[in-house]
This record gives C-alpha cells, structure tokens and sequence, in this order.
C-alpha cells in the first residue's frame, strides 16, 4: 500500500515501523511543547498524509505516553480519508494528569498511526432486531 505524505520539517524522519512486527508507525514532534498541569494541547506531528482511498489513519497512544504523565484527550485520532490538504499537520491532543508541567521534546515520539480500510454503511432501519437481548454491560461475566 503507498500513501502520499508532506514533512513540515525535514529535519525530523517521516513516521516509521520500530521493529518488523510493529502495527503503528510512530510519529515525531515537531516542535517542543510544554503542558501545563491539568490542561490540554496540541502537538503538532510534522506530517500532512494522503491515506489510499477507503482508508483513514488512526492515531494512538504509544504505550510509554503515560509515563510522562500524558494521555491522548480523544482516546485516539481519526485522520479522515479527505483530511490530505497541504495545512492539515496531524496534531496529537494530549492531557496532562499530573500535578507539574510536562514537556514533550522535538523529535520524540508520543504517537503511532494506523491505516485502517473502512466501508460506508447504509442504513436498513427496523423496529426490531431480534428477539434474544444480551443484557447490559459487562453481562458476559467480569
């Protein structure tokens, strides 16, 4: 599969595979931001991406995230299949849960991206499923 992608800085590497079985391909900050404690923002990714068509990208959280006391405030990130123009810099929303301020540094990696192919769904709307209800959350058990 190939995908059309623009660097802001080329000074930074484009996304990559960290190893010949990694899923995600980590992303690297542009630029250094500081977050302050209990508080929101953006960190710009260096990269405007052209998914193949029926894709979108998803981008989620590298596992060390929170050891710096991060977590993406959107749980992941959808890039739109028509989210490719030359301004869309992927950004990745993070929060900061501590009580201190925490900066992420140009070129760390606190993201991966994902391509996923997706379908559009037609809906068949009805006025009953089917008979069995499973139940509420959680109700196969813990």
């Amino acid at each position: 599969m190939k995908a059309r992608i623009k660097r802001f800085d080329k000074s930074l590497p484009l996304p990559r595979y960290s190893t010949a079985g990694s899923a995600g391909l980590d992303c690297y900050v542009r630029e250094t931001t500081t977050i302050a404690p209990n508080q929101t923002a953006f960190i710009p990714l260096n990269i405007a991406v052209q998914p193949p068509k029926n894709h979108f990208v998803l981008l989620a959280a590298r596992s060390s995230l929170p050891k710096r006391g991060l977590f993406l405030a959107n749980g992941v990130g959808i890039a739109d299949e028509d989210y490719c123009g030359d301004q869309d810099e992927y950004k990745a929303l993070v929060y900061n849960y501590t009580g201190h301020p925490v900066t992420v540094e140009k070129g760390d990696r606190v993201v991966q991206m994902i391509f996923k192919p997706y379908e559009r769904v037609e809906w068949e709307e009805v006025e009953k499923l089917q008979e069995k209800n499973r139940g509420g959350f959680g109700s196969t058990g813990a």
